[in-house]
């Protein structure tokens, strides 16, 4: 498993639906190049009440989707949830997303195959407001 070359600090998710109920998630990660055993790790320094456990698995699942099999350590620095809106299923796609925008950040991939800079549509959606004919 290759590793991450350089460390990239301060890789910011914050995965919503602006104007309706959806996915919320929102962390703060730092990525480092994986120590001397070449595996990845995980460090949460988040506290229980600000990200609860059920939601800290699967962003970690989505961050290890997201790095493709690039080995890194990654260190969680700030998180949130939502009371209604956060899901384990919005967390492991914000992790996917934080994961990609890592390697794209260190130059493992072009950033056009990196996530969208703005909001990212859910599966199913469209991905933006519609507009009618003849609205404003």
């Amino acid at each position: 498993m290759a590793g991450l070359p350089v460390p990239v600090p301060g890789v910011a998710v914050r995965y919503w639906f602006v104007g309706a109920c959806g996915p919320f998630a929102l962390f703060d990660a730092d990525f480092e190049p994986p120590g001397p055993d070449g595996e990845s790790e995980f460090l949460n320094l988040v506290p229980a009440k600000l990200l609860p456990p059920e939601f800290v698995a699967p962003l970690w699942e989505g961050i290890l989707a997201g790095l493709g099999g690039t080995a890194a350590a990654v260190l969680l620095t700030h998180g949130r949830y939502h009371e209604v809106d956060s899901s384990e299923w919005g967390f492991r796609r914000a992790g996917e997303m934080a994961g990609r925008a890592a390697l794209v950040r260190a130059g493992l991939l072009p950033p056009e195959e990196g996530p969208p800079a703005r909001y990212v549509p859910a599966p199913g959606t469209t991905g933006g407001r519609r507009r009618h004919p003849g609205s404003r």
